[in-house]
């Protein structure tokens, strides 16, 4: 597979007025996809974290991660040649590619991210998104799901997409399925709540699991923490 740096595209958008990282593209509110992993362990972090703007230092893990997700990007780079979006969609339908950090979006659903790697094949596309560890929350499910959505959203491509989850640093894909209209129906109402969320109709519930609450790093300032 020839490995291909997606170029990111344009698109207008302004920036929510009181919602840190939210943007307005085509009249509606757009999160990042990574919320909805976030959401899945606790939606009260998503309200503390961009609403209330509490800030917290970066965990051990997350700077772990951080830095592995980096140095498969640099080792990327150094083989990738730069294709638009389109082209490589166009290019993959005889020639499988592999891209790192594909940006998708759609404005449609309001949500907005970069896929870990995707592997565009003439007979299917794998999205993959890395994790630590080698179990498939529902959480980390509903985050590639979301990338799934908004890569089909993209193009008008008849083939069948997969998504992934992947042990990060490792080539051990520990889960997958095809996103199928099951799978496309519960993600827009995993995608509808967070929109109802940011927009008041209903309130944030955080997690009643003390496990979660440990080692959250917002449970010194979270009067919902259970520990």
């Amino acid at each position: 597979m020839k490995n291909k740096l997606i170029l990111m595209q344009k698109y207008s958008q302004q920036n929510h007025p009181t919602i840190k990282s939210i943007q307005i593209i085509e009249g509606k509110n757009n999160f990042p996809i990574s919320w909805l992993n976030q959401q899945g362990y606790c939606e009260y972090q998503i309200y503390l974290e961009y609403m209330k703007g509490i800030k917290t230092p970066e965990t051990k893990s997350m700077r772990k991660g951080t830095d592995i997700h980096n140095e498969l990007e640099e080792k990327f780079i150094e083989s990738a040649t730069p294709a638009t979006f389109d082209d490589v969609v166009e290019m993959s339908k005889s020639e499988a590619t592999i891209s790192r950090e594909c940006f998708v979006i759609s404005a449609e659903d309001g949500i907005r991210g970069f896929i870990d790697e995707i592997w565009m094949m003439p007979n299917e596309i794998v999205i993959i998104d890395d994790k630590p560890g080698t179990r498939a929350y529902p959480s980390t499910i509903n985050q590639v799901r979301a990338y799934c959505l908004a890569f089909k959203n993209m193009t008008d491509d008849e083939r069948p997409i997969k998504g992934a989850l992947r042990e990060r640093g490792t080539e051990n894909i520990f889960w997958s399925e095809e996103f199928d209209e099951n799978a496309e129906k519960e993600i827009r109402y995993k995608i509808n709540r967070m929109h109802a969320l940011l927009d008041g109709q209903k309130p944030f519930i955080a997690t009643k699991n003390k496990n979660k609450c440990r080692p959250c790093r917002f449970s010194a300032c979270c009067k919902e923490c259970k520990l």
